[in-house]
């Protein structure tokens, strides 16, 4: 049985639990991606298409899977259990010979009792979990095609830094530069809040009492007509 992860440490780990009925072998992470370049990556006139291509540097980590996959018997596809691993799972299917049938398990925990269990209970890649994952790549690069140039022609070093610009780095940016502009834009206004320590007799426990109005007016948080007192917080006294 042809088992493959993600990662080759967990690879390792769990070839000592199944022993040798099972070959368990690492993707190192995603097989296929969309390409850096705009041209042809999604035809967005025609459903939002994408054009997959093969990761740098992993074609040997797919030659290596297809060899192993032809002479198994089994193949179980075991990629970490979010949405990017549901992609790979379904990445490394893609990539394999046609009508090439896999089951699909995910482990919380890398315990051999969590791993045995699993794999008593495979199941169908979740396709939902694949369109998830691919809506918000695409979106990623829908967003980063048209805003990375302008990144690299207008911020110095962007370009030999390695800086690009998509979905996660343009909102966040948009709420920094939002929040920025709301700081800037703010008028602070001075004002107290005013406690008096009273005690009615020498042998009684004393007590506080806050400032509530002034001339039969409540004071809130601005000042008092013809009075300069000023409330603002709780953190400074008088």
């Amino acid at each position: 049985t042809l088992l493959i992860v993600e990662s080759p440490s967990k690879a390792k780990t769990i070839s000592k639990y199944l022993g040798s009925g099972y070959k368990v072998v690492a993707s190192v992470g995603h097989v296929r991606d969309l390409p850096k370049s705009e041209k042809g990556a999604i035809d967005i006139e025609h459903g939002y298409t994408p054009k997959y291509i093969i990761s740098p540097g992993k074609q040997s980590v797919i030659t290596h899977i297809k060899e192993l996959a032809a002479g198994a018997s089994e193949i179980i596809l075991a990629p970490d259990p979010d949405r990017e691993g549901e992609a790979i799972a379904w990445h490394i299917l893609s990539i394999l010979p046609p009508k090439t049938k896999a089951k699909r398990v995910t482990f919380n925990a890398f315990t051999k009792e969590t791993v045995l269990e699993a794999l008593r209970h495979p199941r169908d890649i979740d396709q939902a979990l694949v369109d998830a994952q691919q809506a918000r790549r695409m979106l990623d690069r829908i967003v980063g095609y048209k805003i990375s140039p302008i990144l690299t022609r207008r911020v110095q070093g962007a370009r030999d830094g390695g800086l690009s610009a998509g979905r996660v780095q343009s909102v966040a940016l948009k709420l920094v530069v939002d929040r920025e502009n709301e700081i800037a834009a703010f008028t602070p206004v001075e004002y107290w809040n005013i406690y008096v320590d009273l005690q009615t007799k020498k042998s009684e426990q004393p007590f506080t009492a806050t400032l509530f109005s002034v001339d039969g007016k409540k004071v809130e948080k601005e000042p008092v007509e013809g009075k300069d007192i000023f409330l603002i917080s709780n953190e400074t006294t008088a």
